[in-house]
């Protein structure tokens, strides 16, 4: 189907953030951009759905660069997945990020609400990208536009994390990454997306294809793949709602989301099985899972904790689409959506503490649940969903990734899984019972309260992460569609 919408999906946030610039002085009419933009972006993604979920794609093609190379859209099961996922949490965010805004009154905010828009529209555009070509033009679109973001507090700490931030995303996609696109074009004359691969059957030889690949895997830096993901914890200088978009919403699903399409669709499962890549890459990851959770058990940062724990968690994505089995790709797939929901409600909860209470380390929010029992509650949720219980998001997706290693005959990243989950429950478990049990710091009672328009939307997210553990269908459908 040849449609405007993936294009409007785009042009709405753009607009949003636009609207936002131009209503600096209206501070109540700029703060209704964002969650009215969020729904219509949200709305125009939705209307996609079924002609994809029949086996269909949404397309457009605007213009030509080079003989091969096209700046277009291809809406597909895999991009619906990321767009999705996007789309409807931003509508979440977008609420949480007004009441927190107010409630510390911090500077900026026009600035913080544009580029907030601007990334949903570079991640839309991203997820929706029919060649390489146009989604590394959305990639870094979005690692600019976040830029201002990572810095917002504009002190040393808000520079240093903004400056390695930056070196590490736009380093290695002016090296590595920019050589991986002209070696591509090069060997297949395209850089479009092709089911089964543009590069299948291509006259290359191995060590060349090789290197093409692990440039890309270390190329696409958004996916922290070790030792490409210090940039992630050092970006924790930035509030908490850029916090949770940086590891929910758009910035690290788009590295894994990149990482994907070089799999699927440029050097195929067949390609990336007969070079043995899929194994090497599985090594790879999997040293990342087990050391990220080692490093977040060691935090006491709750943010920083988080930061280690989204490290671990997108190489879950990366690992499910290497072991080259479909179970262990559709879990991969979906893993996206699940760490989503999940993590956004966890980030969420950290900076409702944090706006309730001042409090960042965990060792200071001992009897807090007390407290702030919806927060910690929906803590709970999301961390039990990270560790992969039933009947959270996290359990589904572990589930079928834990069968694609069976599957695959691949009994060590069975069990790095379990490790990993026994890790998160290690990391993640003490938080809640401290919360709740432990015994509280001397404190006024009128101190510590609940924030309305911080607590609704994370028990929303918290919801959506219990949601979708039971009712995964529509993620799973688009999941086995993209491995078919």
């Amino acid at each position: 189907m040849i449609s405007i919408r993936p294009l409007l999906a785009v042009a709405v946030a753009l607009l949003a953030a636009l609207a936002v610039l131009l209503l600096n002085k209206r501070v109540k009419l700029r703060d209704a951009v964002s969650p009215l933009a969020a729904l219509t972006m949200f709305a125009i993604v939705a209307s996609m759905a079924p002609t994809v979920l029949a086996g269909g794609t949404v397309d457009l093609r605007l213009f030509e660069i080079l003989p091969g190379i096209d700046f277009a859209f291809r809406v597909d099961a895999l991009g619906m997945v990321f767009a999705t996922v996007s789309s409807l949490l931003w509508i979440v965010a977008s609420i949480y990020s007004i009441g927190y805004m107010r409630h510390l009154n911090e500077h900026a905010q026009t600035r913080f609400f544009a580029c907030f828009a601007a990334s949903l529209a570079a991640a839309a555009g991203g997820a929706f990208a029919a060649n390489l070509f146009t989604l590394v033009i959305f990639y870094e679109v979005l690692s600019l536009v976040t830029y201002p973001l990572v810095y917002h507090h504009e002190d040393e700490q808000g520079w240093t994390g903004s400056r390695k931030y930056l070196v590490y995303l736009m380093g290695a996609s002016k090296s590595v990454l920019l050589a991986a696109l002209a070696l591509t074009y090069s060997i297949a004359g395209s850089l479009d997306f092709v089911p089964g691969g543009l590069l299948a059957g291509v006259d290359a030889s191995a060590p060349l294809l090789t290197v093409v690949y692990f440039c890309y895997l270390f190329g696409f830096a958004k996916a922290a793949v070790m030792p490409m993901h210090a940039w992630l914890p050092a970006a924790m200088v930035a509030p908490t709602p850029v916090s949770a978009l940086l590891h929910a919403v758009a910035v690290v699903k788009m590295g894994v989301f990149c990482v994907l399409r070089v799999v699927f669709h440029i050097f195929g499962a067949g390609l990336v099985g007969g070079l043995g890549l899929g194994i090497a890459t599985a090594y790879v990851v999997s040293f990342t899972i087990v050391m990220a959770s080692i490093y977040a058990l060691t935090r006491d940062d709750l943010k920083a904790r988080l930061a280690y724990s989204t490290v671990s968690q997108l190489s879950y994505i990366v690992l499910g689409a290497v072991l080259l089995s479909p179970v262990g790709m559709v879990g991969g797939i979906i893993h996206i959506a699940a760490h989503a929901f999940s993590k956004i409600t966890l980030f969420f909860c950290a900076g409702s503490i944090y706006c309730a209470s001042g409090k960042r380390n965990i060792s200071d929010m001992a009897g807090i649940g007390r407290r702030l029992p919806w927060t910690m509650g929906a803590f709970f949720v999301g961390s039990l969903s990270m560790i992969g219980v039933p009947p959270t998001a996290g359990f589904i997706s572990k589930w079928y990734l834990a069968l694609g290693s069976v599957e695959a005959g691949e009994t060590p990243f069975l069990i790095v899984l379990l490790a990993s989950s026994v890790l998160n429950a290690a990391y993640f478990l003490p938080i809640s019972y401290v919360a709740f049990f432990g015994t509280e710091a001397q404190e006024s009672p009128a101190t510590v309260r609940e924030i309305p328009m911080l607590t609704v939307p994370l028990v929303a997210t918290a919801i959506l992460s219990v949601a979708m553990g039971i009712f995964p269908d529509y993620f799973l459908a688009l999941a086995e569609r993209v491995v078919r």
